[in-house]
């Protein structure tokens, strides 16, 4: 048995070896330009803060329906024991609260930049005036 696998890895590596000396290279024409850096993604703070925020409310997000997911399997897994089905009846109520708490603060957000005349937060921040008039 270890000599027909012995036969079977040589058979393999010469197969192998065979294959990648018989590929010729291939040498593609490469134009060669210089970039020119422009303006970068953040020219203020107020599109670093907007985009740190969505990107947290992002991670956020899937971290709830996470947890909503960890609780359903708990869920269905358990058996019908009272311990383990109330556990997982507390992670989901927990991850639909956690989804709740979480569009609530961004709708509040959201909706008090509005009131005092702002789109988002980019626009908020890019919109400071000095108060000294320099």
């Amino acid at each position: 048995m270890t000599n027909s696998l012995k036969k079977m890895a040589a058979s393999a590596v010469a197969t192998g070896t065979a294959y990648l000396t018989a590929v010729s290279p291939v040498f593609a024409q490469i134009d060669v330009t210089t970039i020119e850096p422009g303006k970068g993604f953040a020219t203020n703070i107020g599109d670093v803060i907007n985009a740190v925020l969505s990107f947290v409310m992002v991670i956020a997000a899937l971290l709830v329906f996470m947890y909503l997911i960890w609780g359903g399997i708990e869920w269905i897994t358990s058996g019908g024991d009272k311990g383990k089905t109330e556990s997982a009846r507390n992670k989901i109520t927990a991850a639909i609260l956690g989804l709740i708490v979480l569009a609530a603060s961004y709708a509040i957000l959201l909706i008090a930049l509005n009131f005092i005349g702002f789109e988002n937060l980019g626009d908020a921040f890019s919109n400071v005036k000095r108060i000294n008039g320099n």
